[in-house]
């Protein structure tokens, strides 16, 4: 039986330096990582698949490896509000828990919706990005139908202004909101274009990469043009 113990182990066993210097040039804290790839990462979850509380504990050791972990193996929907926020709030300085992790668990949630809401207003920028990016994996997995129509218009008005005025993960999770409205929501579409041409380019840095923020208007007209427009996600988890 798996524990705690025996899968930090082999996530230090798995470690690279090449991975560490690759997540330092985008920006992460690497002082609680052993950079294992997520091909690896991969391949550990499958043999701990089901393990909810083993999964919870992997997130606790504040390791980036363990806690990316934990996201490939819980079911969000079995969290309480208390623990996913923990999650959100244990995410600082570490860009891919916050925008990837946090958000795959709490859209399985039913409460996802609210906690999304109440973290985009933290000042924290890894609990408001985290909250961006769960609201823009709910209206990629959920129909039209079940989403508020109206609330989501109010947030496309939200971004238009205070991105530039936000901080730099913030910014460019809000550009990701306009996008996913854009992409997933169509009787959203003209609104989010319209916001996606007034918000323009958006400027974030993005570390020692070659990595670049897609452009709100490009992106919704690529995947207009591919016929992918209003087509939902079954997941957001990569």
């Amino acid at each position: 039986m798996a524990t705690v113990a025996s899968i930090m182990a082999e996530l230090k066993k798995k470690g690279t330096e090449k991975t560490r210097k690759t997540y330092a040039r985008h920006g992460m804290a690497t002082g609680n990582m052993f950079g294992v790839s997520v091909a690896d990462l991969k391949l550990i979850a499958k043999t701990i698949k089901g393990q909810q509380a083993l999964a919870c504990e992997l997130y606790k050791t504040g390791n980036m490896d363990a806690m990316y972990l934990a996201g490939m193996v819980a079911d969000g929907s079995k969290m309480t509000a208390k623990e996913l926020t923990a999650w959100a709030e244990g995410a600082a300085g570490l860009q891919m828990i916050a925008e990837y992790t946090v958000p795959w668990v709490t859209v399985e949630n039913s409460q996802g919706r609210e906690l999304s809401k109440q973290w985009m207003k933290s000042k924290k920028e890894h609990v408001a990005s985290a909250g961006w990016c769960t609201y823009s994996g709910l209206v990629a997995t959920k129909p039209d139908e079940e989403l508020d129509l109206g609330e989501i218009e109010d947030l496309l008005d939200t971004v238009v202004k205070g991105i530039k005025g936000a901080q730099n993960r913030e910014r460019y999770t809000m550009n990701g909101f306009v996008i996913s409205v854009g992409a997933y929501v169509k009787p959203l579409s003209k609104q989010a274009k319209v916001a996606a041409q007034q918000i323009g380019a958006v400027s974030v840095d993005v570390g020692d990469t070659a990595c670049s923020v897609p452009v709100a208007t490009a992106y919704i007209e690529k995947i207009e043009a591919a016929g992918r427009a209003g087509k939902k996600r079954k997941t957001i988890r990569c």
